[in-house]
């Protein structure tokens, strides 16, 4: 499974890059927003400085939700890199736009997924990658995970060759779950994946190691 960081701070990619496990990056608006960075051009710079720091794919989002305004976006963000995949809404216009970026082999990343059916037309209009969005699914007290599960069941059965990319996770717990439920891809804050680290008994273990160590010094 890959690990993918979402945010548009610097310094946390840098952090995530040098633990030696970034697959990418995905951002959007309001995560620029997020860091101070406004206005188209400082937007576009912003999203170059990213690609600079990361060997992966870059999800850069559009903003508009008609067919002719997200393709011609869609198109500027692809310019600005390689490394770019472009950020389709799950709409009807966002489907159409799937479509024709796929014959154009700019690669895309549907968003906002909330259901099967939804990852099911992605897959079919040539999404490079499906966000589904567990977390936000949880919140409604539905299940996220089972989602991903059904995702991965249905990709696998068609033959599908789009990614499942496990969006809006909240904890080091669902990015486990992810990965136990198929998912290709996880993107998740820098804290999420930081957590993964922590276990009461690592803390333990290493202290008295340290400890045994010291005094087997004197």
């Amino acid at each position: 499974m890959k690990f993918f960081i979402d945010t548009a701070n610097i310094d946390e990619i840098k952090e995530a890059k040098q633990l030696g496990i970034l697959d990418g990056v995905t951002t959007n608006p309001s995560l620029m927003a997020k860091v101070g960075i406004k206005g188209e051009e400082a937007i576009r710079e912003h999203y170059r400085k990213i690609c600079e720091l990361v060997d992966g794919p870059v999800s850069a989002e559009v903003i508009s939700t008609d067919y002719d305004s997200m393709m011609a976006e869609a198109k500027a963000l692809a310019s600005i890199d390689r490394r770019i995949v472009v950020k389709i809404p799950m709409i009807p216009d966002g489907v159409k736009a799937l479509s024709a970026l796929r014959d154009e082999g700019i690669p895309t990343n549907c968003t906002l997924v909330f259901s099967a059916g939804q990852a099911l037309l992605a897959a079919k209009a040539g999404a490079t990658y499906v966000s589904p969005f567990i977390g936000r699914i949880d919140d409604i007290t539905w299940d996220g995970i089972a989602l991903i599960e059904e995702i991965v069941e249905i990709y696998e059965i068609q033959g599908f060759e789009t990614e499942v990319l496990a969006a809006s996770i909240r904890s080091a717990r669902h990015i486990v779950e992810a990965a136990k439920a198929g998912a290709d891809i996880v993107t998740c804050p820098l804290a999420s994946i930081k957590g993964l680290f922590k276990h009461p008994l690592t803390d333990i273990g290493l202290e008295k190691f340290l400890r045994d160590f010291r005094q087997s010094q004197g």
